[in-house]
C-alpha cells in the first residue's frame, strides 16, 4: 500500500549485527570525518527526528473516530487502526511508534557525534553555535521519546518509574547495554541540554533557519517543556523571550486574511510553508500522513465534522460556525479534511514509478504557544487570569470572519455559560483546550499533549455494521496511554512498558 522505503539508521538496537560491525567501523556522517565547523553543521541537519508522530497520536485522541466499516475510500492501516484501539502497534513501518523510537535515536546519535568531534577539537570557538545546536536537538529528541514511551513528569510525584534511556555519547559497540533511568534523570537531563544549549544558539548561523533550532523555536521548545513541567512562570517568560515586545500576536495564522482568500491547492503548501512567520520549526520526514490522513478510517469524520462546525462560544453572528474562516472539505462522505498537508513524492530516478513520501509537519507553531502562554496565565490566577482571556480574544480575532472584538470577544460570562463552571481558572482553561482541539485537528501531537498532559480520559466510538456506535474509554491511569517500546530493545537490557 506505501511506496515509501526507508534506510536502517545509526541505533543501538535495530541494526544486524553483521552490518552493524561494518558500519560502526566508520564515521557515523557517512564516512565524512568532523574536521570543520561545516561539516558539523552539516551532520546536524539529520539531529532531528526524520519521522512523524502524527499518524499514530492523531488516532489514539479524540480528535479522531470510527467512520464505519462500509465508509467508502478509507484506508485501513495498523499505524492508523491500532492506536484508535490503544494496542501495540503491529508496524514498524512509517507513521509507527518504532519508526518513531528509531528516528529519535538516530537524531540522538547524529548530535551526539557532533559534541564528541566539537569536544576534540583544538579551538571549540568557532562550533559554538553547533554545539547549542546539538545539546537542544538531544533535549528534544529525548524529550519527544519521553512523551510517547514513559510517565509524564510530575512535580508532585517521586517520579522514579522507568524513563528512556538518555544517550549522551556515540555507540561503539553492537547492541550496547543501556539503562531507562527514571522520569525524573531523563527529565533532568533533558532540562541541562536545553538550558545549555540555548544562550550558544546563533540563527545566523543557519542557511534555511526553519528547520532548525533558532532563538525563537528553541524558546517555544522551552515553553512546551515548562508547561508540561508545569512551571507556568517560566512558560511566560520563555513564550516573551521567543517573541520579544509581544509581537507574537502578529505572526499567528491569517485564517480569516490571506488564508480565507486562497485556494485550496494553494493552502495546502502556505500551511507548511518556511516563509510563513507562524511556522516556528519545520520537519520533513519521510511519511504517507499527507497521503492518507483524510481517508483513514479512524479520523477525521461526521461527528467531529459537527463537533468543528459548531459556534465555539456564543457570538453576536448565528450563522458564525465554528472558526469560520476555516473550511472543512470532503472528497467522500465522512472523509473530511482541513486541507493543512501535501505529499512531497521523491523518485528514485526521474522515470521511477517508486520512491519516497515526504511530508512536511510543523513542530512548533505560534498558534500553539499563544495558547500555551494562555493556559500558564489561567494556572498563575489572580490578574494573569484577564491576560489570558486577552490571548484568547487575540487568538479568535485572526479566526472568525468578520471579527469583531465589542460583539464577538471572549468574556468570562461567555465562558461560563458554554462551559458550565463559574470557576475562572477552570472555564479558562476549557475555552482553550476547546480552541486548541478544533485549531489543531488532523495535526496529530497537539491535542495526544494535552490529553495526557492533563490526564483527560479519552473516548472513542466503534461503528458495528449496522451504523451503531458503542463506545470505549482510555482512563488516565491506563497503562496503554504510553506507547509500547520496539522489542528488540530487550537486546539492550531495556524493559518494555508494562501491559
Amino acid at each position: 500500500m506505501k511506496n515509501i522505503y526507508k534506510s536502517i539508521p545509526l541505533i543501538f538496537i535495530l541494526i544486524a549485527a553483521a552490518g552493524c560491525k561494518k558500519f560502526l567501523a566508520t564515521s557515523p556522517d557517512q564516512r565524512t570525518q568532523l574536521t570543520t565547523p561545516q561539516k558539523v553543521a552539516e551532520l546536524l541537519v539529520t539531529a532531528y527526528p526524520q519521522a512523524d508522530y502524527a499518524t499514530f497520536t492523531d488516532a489514539a485522541s479524540d480528535n479522531a473516530e470510527d467512520k464505519g466499516a462500509l465508509a467508502s475510500s478509507t484506508v485501513k492501516d495498523p499505524v492508523n487502526g491500532d492506536p484508535y484501539f490503544w494496542s501495540d502497534v503491529q508496524s514498524i513501518e512509517v507513521g509507527s511508534p518504532t519508526y518513531y523510537w528509531n528516528a529519535c535515536y538516530a537524531a540522538i546519535a547524529a548530535a551526539n557525534a557532533a559534541l564528541d568531534a566539537i569536544d576534540k577539537a583544538p579551538d571549540q570557538t568557532p562550533y559554538l553555535a553547533s554545539k547549542g545546536e546539538a545539546l537542544v536537538c538531544r533535549a528534544y529528541a529525548h524529550f519527544m521519546l519521553s512523551l510517547f514511551f514513559a510517565k509524564l513528569y510530575d512535580p508532585a510525584g517521586p517520579n522514579d518509574s522507568p524513563g528512556v534511556p538518555y544517550v549522551t555519547t556515540p555507540e561503539k559497540v553492537v547492541f550496547g547495554q543501556y539503562s531507562r533511568g527514571t522520569v525524573a534523570s531523563t527529565w533532568a537531563a533533558i532540562e541541562q541540554d536545553l538550558l545549555a544549549g540555548l544562550p550558544l544558539i546563533k540563527d545566523v548561523s543557519y542557511t534555511v533557519p526553519k528547520y532548525h533550532f533558532t532563538t525563537t523555536a528553541t524558546n517555544a521548545f522551552a515553553a512546551r517543556f515548562y508547561l508540561f513541567k508545569k512551571d507556568y512562570a517560566k512558560v511566560v517568560s520563555y513564550t516573551a523571550a521567543a517573541f520579544p515586545n509581544n509581537t507574537i500576536a502578529a505572526n499567528l495564522r491569517p485564517w480569516n486574511t490571506t488564508y480565507k482568500s486562497v485556494s485550496a491547492g494553494t493552502l495546502q503548501v502556505l500551511f507548511t510553508q518556511a516563509t510563513q512567520p507562524q511556522n516556528i520549526l519545520l520537519t520533513e520526514t519521510p511519511s504517507t500522513w499527507a497521503r492518507y490522513y483524510p481517508f483513514y478510517r479512524y479520523g477525521f469524520g461526521l461527528m467531529l465534522n459537527s463537533y468543528f462546525t459548531t459556534t465555539p462560544l456564543p457570538t453576536a453572528t448565528a450563522a458564525v460556525n465554528g472558526f469560520t474562516a476555516e473550511v472543512v472539505y470532503y472528497y467522500n462522505v465522512p472523509n473530511y479534511t482541513l486541507l493543512k498537508f501535501e505529499e512531497e513524492f521523491v523518485r528514485q530516478t526521474a522515470n521511477a514509478n517508486i520512491g519516497t513520501a515526504y511530508t512536511i509537519f510543523p513542530q512548533f507553531t505560534t498558534d500553539e504557544l499563544l495558547m500555551e502562554r494562555a493556559e500558564a496565565y489561567a494556572n498563575i490566577g489572580g490578574a494573569s487570569s484577564d491576560l489570558a482571556l486577552a490571548d484568547l480574544n487575540t487568538f479568535l480575532s485572526t479566526r472568525l470572519t468578520n471579527y469583531n472584538a465589542t460583539t464577538m470577544a471572549v468574556t468570562y460570562a461567555k465562558i461560563a455559560s458554554t462551559y458550565g463552571t463559574t470557576d475562572v481558572k477552570s472555564g479558562l482553561i476549557a475555552c482553550i483546550l476547546d480552541f486548541k482541539k478544533r485549531e489543531f485537528m488532523q495535526e496529530g501531537g497537539v491535542r495526544w499533549f494535552d490529553e495526557i498532559r492533563l490526564n483527560l480520559p479519552v473516548v472513542h466510538n466503534i461503528k458495528a455494521i449496522n451504523n451503531t456506535s458503542t463506545y470505549i474509554t482510555l482512563p488516565p491511569s491506563d497503562p496503554r496511554r504510553l506507547f509500547q517500546l520496539p522489542a528488540e530493545v530487550a537486546l539492550s537490557g531495556v524493559p518494555l512498558n508494562p501491559r
